[in-house]
């Protein structure tokens, strides 16, 4: 390696051709890997974000089907037709002629279902639009149940082969699948698919007087219901939405088994029968979770989204699908590829070749003046570099390069006569200098260590003290996101918004250091603020605090003026009063919050905001240092600038903050705002609209 390197190190022409070469050579394989790096990345995450939205699409749909049948059977449930049905219905079932069972039929076919039944308010059959044994038990499904409790609604359920066969033979029939052999998927001894999904909808049927008289059923079985998938494909993948070759699909599963797809099969067919990955079955099914990715359908490699079907009992039954051929988005982002690998070598080749023709204008002047010094060194002292055609720099380098050898030769001479002299008053100095040096050398140590550390010391203590109300906040709902999340993560989804805020808050914190010392300089944007609203979000961000030391919270909110203030500054000083006030309550007690507008007869027009504890007080030595910095009670965690801090922020918008307290009665923090500020910092330069203009970067704002 140093043999290769060796030209280098000793030639300038070497360097620039190295220098001319290296984007060829070097750029372009790092940036076109960068480019397949990031393009991958990027495509993936589009891919998933397309079909993510998809998936949304078709749940919606498959939401308002289920919806549809209900309020189909709610409507029917309280018709006249339905009660003068009833009593025009014949004694017996089964009659010839039965004007309830021809509605029952006739509504059927209307509403797009597969049967309805009239239940007695025990849940068993009374008539049948398909001919479902009267007396039938019908009392035992989730949805039945609540009509008979005069709720009724409507969700997707499993039926078995003998509760299709209970409502009608020709159902069962008809939810009857052969099963097809599937790569990849879990192993299963049936050779066909019995059971049936589904949509089962039921309504109380109420008389004159709002009594419960019977109750309605109504289902729709998904199994083979292919205008239901073409209808989801139809609206999500409407004509053009996707590049020309690609295809979109949907399909419903019961368990991994495909019941309803317009995937096809190699000869054309659908794809009914057919059974998922087990991977996407235990990803779905098992864990309960959404699978956004490319995955293998059928004979081919589709993005794919699919989600779980939930029935009335929690239980997962089936899943949603809809997806879209990968193979002409893989094409276009390869062609993309090659087209910019193709543009940037042929940049870099190029610019290499121009670049190394304007070179040779360097070398030769750099090759003479190379070529003098060797000269020089050798003993010639009147070498000289002499004209060259060079015009730019170099060439006046070049004859500057003459002009200082001559000089030189002259001042030789001199400098020949003054050295005997020099050196003994060197020599004399320089003993002088070295202790004086050393001295000096040791005194700016000294004073550079302490400033570094008393530096580091505050940084520190702020650093510490500001991390750790964001980073309790952040801990607390990862708890509570780990209890929480179950079959979906919609339970979490607050949290999870919560986590979002406070990471960013931590990357507010480097910023904060500086407030205490040049509050001017990081004074935000204000804004008017609803304080009641400001301490709503302060308690969402704090709840876990007061749900661990078992707070009680009282609130009088009687605040109906604004503030101009800058709405996170005010947070943080909310934020850090209530946690201190939870803090000084450790067996628990009652925190309570007041905001009140002031008197505009004795007061400048603001709002005033009461954080009181039960805690155990503060001593009357502490009240008159409990806002100087690093002093604090808590010894083991508490770093002195909480309070302090706050002081600052709120004094700076011309607000006041003060405390009162009887030892063992707990603690009560005032703050003071002003509904138009009066700022008392000059340090920082203000926006023309009076508010202060903070620092685009808090590391730029440091460095002034």
């Amino acid at each position: 390696m140093r043999r290769w390197l060796e030209p280098l190190r000793a030639s300038v022409r070497a360097k620039l051709l190295a220098l001319v070469l290296a984007p060829l050579m070097l750029g372009f394989p790092i940036i076109m890997g960068l480019l397949g790096w990031w393009g991958e990345a990027y495509y993936q995450r589009l891919m998933s974000s397309r079909v993510s939205s998809d998936l949304a699409t078709a749940h919606g749909y498959l939401e308002r089907v289920v919806e549809g049948a209900g309020s189909g059977v709610r409507g029917l449930a309280g018709s006249h037709a339905l009660a003068l049905a009833r009593e025009q219905a014949a004694p017996t079932p089964g009659e010839e002629g039965d004007p309830l069972v021809a509605l029952l039929a006739a509504r059927q076919a209307q509403l797009g279902l597969d049967f309805l039944n009239l239940l007695d308010v025990e849940g068993r059959v009374l008539r049948s639009s398909v001919g479902t044994a009267p007396g039938s038990a019908r009392s035992g499904w989730p949805v039945v149940e609540r009509a008979i409790r005069a709720a009724g609604g409507s969700a997707i359920e499993r039926f078995g082969p003998a509760e299709l066969e209970a409502v009608s033979p020709a159902l069962r029939e008809r939810a009857r699948l052969p099963l097809v052999a599937t790569d990849h998927a879990a192993p299963d001894p049936r050779r066909e698919e019995e059971r049936g999904l589904v949509i089962h909808a039921a309504a109380p049927v109420f008389d004159a007087r709002g009594n419960l008289v019977a109750v309605l059923e109504g289902g729709m079985l998904l199994n083979g219901n292919l205008d239901f998938v073409d209808t989801i494909n139809a609206i999500v993948y409407r004509a053009g939405s996707l590049p020309e070759g690609s295809v979109g699909t949907a399909t419903l599963f019961l368990d991994d088994t495909r019941i309803a797809t317009n995937v096809r099969l190699f000869e054309g067919a659908r794809a009914l029968g057919t059974r998922v990955s087990a991977a996407v079955r235990a990803h779905v099914l098992g864990a309960g979770r959404t699978w956004l990715e490319t995955a293998f359908v059928v004979n081919d490699w589709y993005v794919s989204g699919y989600e779980p079907v939930v029935d009335s009992r929690g239980e997962r039954v089936g899943m949603l699908y809809v997806g879209f051929l990968e193979a002409p988005f893989r094409a276009e982002k390869r062609a993309a590829f090659l087209v910019a690998g193709a543009l940037s070598l042929l940049i870099s080749v190029s610019g290499a070749a121009l670049t190394l023709r304007w070179a040779r204008g360097i070398f030769r002047p750099i090759e003479r003046m190379h070529a003098t010094i060797e000269a020089i060194e050798g003993g010639r002292a009147q070498a000289r570099v002499g004209a060259v055609d060079s015009h730019d720099e170099l060439g006046r380098l070049a004859a500057e390069f003459d002009r200082l050898l001559d000089a030189q030769a002259v001042q030789r001479a001199e400098l020949e006569a003054l050295n005997a002299s020099l050196d003994r008053k060197v020599a004399e100095r320089t003993a002088d200098l070295a202790a004086a040096n050393e001295a000096l050398r040791a005194a700016q140590h000294r004073l550079v260590m302490s400033e570094k550390l008393a530096a580091i010391g505050e940084l520190t203590a702020g650093v510490a003290h500001e991390i750790s109300n964001p980073t309790a906040v952040i801990q607390g709902n990862l708890d509570l996101m780990r209890e929480e999340l179950g079959p979906a993560a919609q339970p979490v989804a607050n949290e999870i918004r919560l986590i979002h805020e406070q990471v960013n808050r931590i990357r507010l914190i480097v910023t904060k250091l500086l407030q205490f010392a040049r509050p001017g300089e990081f004074a935000g944007y204000v804004e008017a603020v609803d304080v009641n609203a400001a301490l709503a979000d302060c308690l969402v961000l704090t709840r876990q605090h007061l749900a661990r030391r078992d707070v009680h919270l009282e609130q009088r909110l009687h605040a109906r003026g604004r503030v101009q203030i800058n709405p996170q500054e005010l947070q943080q000083v909310l934020i850090n009063l209530i946690v201190n006030a939870v803090q000084a309550m450790p067996e628990g007690g009652t925190l309570t919050l007041e905001t009140a507008d002031r008197d505009p007869t004795t007061a400048a027009p603001g709002v005033n905001i009461v954080v009181r504890d039960t805690g155990s007080g503060i001593a009357a030595a502490d009240l008159a240092r409990i806002f100087d910095p690093f002093f604090t009670t808590k010894k083991r965690q508490g770093t002195g600038l909480g309070l302090s801090i706050s002081h600052t922020l709120v004094e700076r918008y011309g607000g006041r903050i003060s405390v009162e307290s009887t030892p063992g009665k707990g603690a009560a923090f005032t703050v003071g705002l002003l509904a138009e500020p009066e700022y008392r910092s000059q340090a920082s330069p203000t926006t023309t609209d009076g508010r202060a203009d903070a620092p685009l970067n808090p590391l730029e704002s440091a460095a002034r």
